[in-house]
């Protein structure tokens, strides 16, 4: 009998696996084909791509996300806790945000779990599409807000500062 997707999702994040959900494996195929559509500065919705130096490398390293506004600050939520991308933004502090073919240099700051409780609640009605990935991904069930709020320690949240760039 084949297993739904759904199924297998839900299987997966049970037990000690809930506490550390691991992201699909068409994540990074679908990651790469929106920088792709983004690098020929087609905009792909409120997707931007967020650009941090590798912890270990220090080379460049890319992923999509949906950067949104709250309370006048622009805030990025980290689905997976212990995803590449959020483990290198918290040991650069810095990267960029490029949307389309612009660009900007930002500070990533790591915000505490009771100060990410109402982004994160915010984050259903800011990021109505977000809210499936999450739902897939087993960090909620009905995406309500009660239950992002009810994420914050095991979700990183940063708030996106613009570096300035004049000398």
């Amino acid at each position: 009998m084949k297993m739904t997707l759904s199924k297998r999702i839900r299987q997966r994040v049970t037990g000690d696996e809930m506490s550390d959900p691991k992201p699909p494996a068409w994540l990074k195929s679908m990651n790469k084909a929106v920088m792709a559509i983004q690098n020929l500065g087609i905009v792909t919705g409120p997707v931007r791509v967020l650009t941090v130096p590798g912890r270990k490398s220090g080379e460049p390293r890319s992923t999509p996300a949906t950067p949104f506004m709250f309370h006048d600050s622009l805030y990025v939520v980290g689905g997976y806790p212990r995803a590449d991308w959020v483990l290198n933004a918290r040991a650069a502090g810095g990267g960029t945000v490029t949307r389309g073919r612009r660009s900007e240099r930002v500070s990533f700051v790591e915000i505490t779990a009771e100060e990410a409780r109402p982004v994160l609640r915010a984050f259903p009605d800011r990021v109505p599409r977000g809210v499936g990935f999450f739902k897939r991904s087993g960090l909620v069930q009905q995406g309500t807000a009660d239950e992002f709020e009810a994420l914050a320690g095991r979700c990183t949240v940063f708030r996106l500062n613009t570096v300035s760039t004049s000398n």
